[in-house]
């Protein structure tokens, strides 16, 4: 967004709050699809979690103190509701999470929405080896090109710990690469 300032206040106003809230959406919306897809991998899930994640936006909109940028406040709020629905899904489901891992890969390979060839299965298998937190960064990091700075916005983790994170999975998914 170019002017946020003017843009928080367009949202907040009750005059033009719907009209700024449905440019949010248009604006927001893939991009967080992709961002939350990235974390729970089935679409049907993602599309829930996006719908929660708006809901949470403009129920908390008034709240925001704008101590950081919009785009990471929105994030948080994505990666958090990601984050909460599979623990959520795992524990009614009685799931480890590296067994509900498992069982997504297994899905992805019949996913109509998984646009990847054998590579990207393969990726996404090392991925899903990796602890939680280096997934989480690696996936911001290599597949939405999220700057640290942001990233450790949105996580709330020193710049420093996340450039390791994802130094360390980078690692680790090129051994699994080479030898699988």
């Amino acid at each position: 967004m170019e002017n946020e300032k003017a843009f928080i206040q367009e949202l907040l106003h009750p005059k033009t709050r719907d009209a700024a809230f449905g440019k949010l959406l248009q604006y927001y919306q893939k991009p967080l699809y992709y961002h939350i897809r990235s974390i729970v991998l089935d679409h049907d899930d993602a599309d829930d979690v996006l719908q929660n994640t708006f809901i949470k936006v403009h129920t908390y909109l008034k709240d925001f103190k704008g101590e950081s940028k919009l785009y990471s406040w929105i994030y948080r709020i994505a990666t958090n509701e990601s984050l909460t629905f599979l623990q959520q899904k795992n524990k009614r489901q009685g799931f480890t999470h590296s067994e509900w891992q498992e069982k997504a890969l297994a899905k992805l390979e019949t996913d109509v929405y998984f646009e990847g060839e054998a590579f990207q299965l393969q990726l996404q298998e090392a991925i899903a080896r990796l602890p939680e937190k280096q997934q989480l960064v690696f996936k911001m990091k290599y597949f939405q090109e999220i700057k640290y700075e942001d990233m450790s916005e949105i996580l709330g983790t020193s710049v420093g710990a996340l450039k390791a994170s994802y130094h360390h999975a980078v690692k680790k998914i090129e051994e699994f690469i080479k030898t699988n």
